[in-house]
């Protein structure tokens, strides 16, 4: 097959759609920095390559006193000799292969384990603003596909980089001690390796970032359409077909990207391959001439042409080893855009741990915007291929009033002071959307107040630590979660070495033991994808229990009591009036009962307490509560 530069379209044209990035210093010395740790496996994988490299250059040089001396004597003695040898050498070169594959999968799989849980524990310390405005599949793209191919910039880049350089300077070493004239002349084609290596990393580069990227949304496509709630709402939308059509669009472009990287890897080699077949016949043209004019020996170009393939071997490896390490280096920073996103919610150096809590719960003049904190998301980053994500801006109605009962701001909560004492039972009443939620999330630091602070027993919860706030309490949503684990196991999330009998304990204090003795078994039995296996009373439930197996001093409740059947709903509310004895407690209530039992009701609307007091005096005063308890509360 002759030359065709139409092949080699993808490798000398700039596609638009895919930009070049810079390959920085200082994001190579950070790669490289995830090595360090293994320094002693490297050097004695460094010591492995010096070996097998010694090894290889032994065998053309037998090659070539087999020709010259051994079989022009007929010495039989000196070719079983040179036979045995040629014969050892495989052998002795297998065994360091292994042991060199031993310790770059050592270095390789280190470098995996060591990314990932680094992404991972930074993921894990991103606050609740981060996981409401990412996608799961996009982290689980990261955290796989990414972290994977970013063991090929320190393992296999480092083995080739190594054993060609070595092999390319031993080589080198050689033959110019036997014929430097056509030594140089073989290294005539070296600029040609080196310009070609170049252009095609700039290209590749781009492209891996973008293939990246398809392949994350693709990912997160799937994980959304594919969780039970997804497949759930594409089945009663009646969107299969369309969710379909979708997905193949996104893998489409994951195909196209995925043929034209290959298309380009492929450009490269066949370029080198013509070139190194190029220097090899001219090196065979000279030195036939060479040996013809007798200035060197039959046995000297045939062990040359060998060691010419072991130089030109490596030559195009180490060539082409900027483009592997480049396109492992964009898995790289697409793992550091992750790692390299500032906390939003920071624990003090010197925090203090909350001892002896008492429970006393204060606000002082807090304030809230979801959208005050800046930066911090993945929609952050500028990406190849993908224009910068634009916040959305609330719009004023025409009148440019909201209505008494639009909920539609940009603060989520407005000045917010209030006490709880030790004990107290404090319910949140108010519209949909009025910040009740929002004021709950702030307590176990899910998010920070943007002014104002709030106290535990005195004590600024940004200056506790963050365990110790969250040991001291306990939550139940109104969408409650369960893993796909045994019921033992959900519970035992809130005290991992609680006994059998504080686990049944905990779930008679919840109404839910005697259901579970009943399932067949028993507190070994599985949940499902998110408890979908049980009832939404029966997980409500489990959530109670879960809850009381912490025993926190601070309680707050979202009573989810409203979507229920009776008989549900009144185990529920037996259970929580159980849980929150001798507790303070903080609940956006539901039911008028929990209502009537509050030492205080804080009435919200818009984001800021209209009204506070207790139910008999709220009625009287004949505002928004009572508004509330005739559509909501009234039996």
């Amino acid at each position: 097959m002759g030359f065709n530069p139409g092949m080699y379209r993808y490798l000398f044209s700039d596609s638009d759609d895919v930009k070049k990035q810079p390959l920085t210093r200082a994001l190579v010395v950070r790669v490289f920095g995830y090595a360090r740790p293994y320094t002693f496996q490297i050097i004695w994988m460094f010591v492995a390559i010096m070996v097998s490299t010694a090894l290889g250059l032994i065998a053309p040089w037998l090659i070539k006193r087999l020709i010259d001396t051994v079989l022009p004597s007929r010495n039989l003695n000196q070719l079983n000799l040179v036979a045995l040898a040629l014969i050892l050498i495989p052998f002795a070169s297998a065994g360091l292969s292994i042991y060199q594959r031993w310790i770059n999968a050592i270095i390789g799989e280190g470098v995996i384990f060591d990314l990932r849980v680094a992404l991972y524990r930074h993921i894990q310390h991103m606050s609740l603003r981060f996981f409401t405005n990412t996608r799961v599949g996009e982290l689980m793209s990261r955290l796989n596909n990414d972290v994977v191919n970013a063991q090929n910039a320190i393992s296999n880049t480092i083995v080739q980089i190594l054993t060609n350089l070595i092999t390319v300077v031993a080589t080198l070493a050689v033959m110019l001690i036997w014929e430097w004239r056509l030594t140089l002349i073989g290294l005539l084609v070296l600029p040609l390796f080196i310009w070609f290596a170049q252009r095609t990393a700039d290209v590749l580069r781009g492209m891996i970032r973008q293939q990246m990227e398809y392949n994350a949304n693709m990912n997160a496509r799937m994980n959304e359409t594919l969780n039970i709630s997804g497949a759930l709402l594409v089945k009663l939308f009646g969107h299969t077909n369309s969710e379909v059509t979708q997905f193949e669009n996104n893998a489409a472009k994951v195909r196209d990207i995925g043929i034209r990287q290959a298309v380009v890897g492929v450009q490269l080699f066949a370029l080198l391959g013509q070139i190194g077949a190029i220097g090899t016949a001219v090196i065979f043209w000279i030195g036939g001439y060479f040996v013809i004019q007798e200035d060197i020996t039959i046995g000297t170009i045939v062990a040359f042409g060998t060691y010419l393939t072991q130089l030109y071997g490596p030559l195009q490896a180490l060539a082409s080893a900027p483009v592997v390490f480049t396109t492992s280096v964009v898995s790289f920073e697409r793992v550091f855009e992750v790692v390299d996103l500032p906390l939003d919610i920071v624990e003090k150096p010197n925090a203090i741990a909350l001892q002896n809590v008492q429970g006393n719960l204060t606000f002082e003049g807090v304030s809230f915007d979801y959208n005050a904190i800046s930066g911090g998301l993945l929609q952050d980053v500028e990406r190849v291929g993908h224009a910068p994500s634009a916040t959305p801006k609330a719009q004023p109605s025409e009148t440019g009033e909201a209505t008494p009962h639009h909920q539609a701001r940009t603060q989520a909560l407005t000045d917010i002071s209030f006490s709880v004492r030790s004990g107290e039972l404090v319910a949140l009443v108010g519209p949909s959307g009025a910040g009740k939620t929002s004021m709950t999330y702030l307590i176990p630091r899910l998010y920070d107040p943007i002014a104002g602070r709030i106290l535990i027993d005195g004590v600024d919860i940004r200056d506790v630590s963050l365990s110790s706030l969250a040991s001291n309490i306990g939550m139940v949503t109104q969408e409650t979660y369960l893993f796909n684990d045994t019921i033992g196991n959900n519970l035992r999330y809130a005290k991992q070495n609680a006994t059998q009998a504080e686990l049944e304990a905990a779930a008679k204090a919840a109404n839910i033991h005697d259901f579970i003795m009943g399932l067949e078994n028993g507190y070994d039995t599985l949940t499902g994808e998110r408890g979908y296996r049980l009832s939404g009373g029966e997980k409500q439930r489990i959530a109670i229990a879960r809850v009381i197996l912490k025993n926190p001093r601070i309680l707050v409740l979202d009573e989810a009591t409203s979507h229920l059947d009776s008989e549900s709903e009144a185990l529920i509310q037996d259970a929580l009036s159980t849980i929150m004895q001798g507790r303070t407690s903080l609940v956006i209530a539901h039911r008028l009962s929990t209502v009537r039992a509050a030492h205080e009701i804080l009435v919200m609307d818009r984001g800021m307490i209209v009204e506070r007091g207790n139910h008999e005096t709220l009625l009287e005063k004949g505002g928004l509560y009572r508004h509330l308890y005739e559509t909501q509360f009234g039996e």
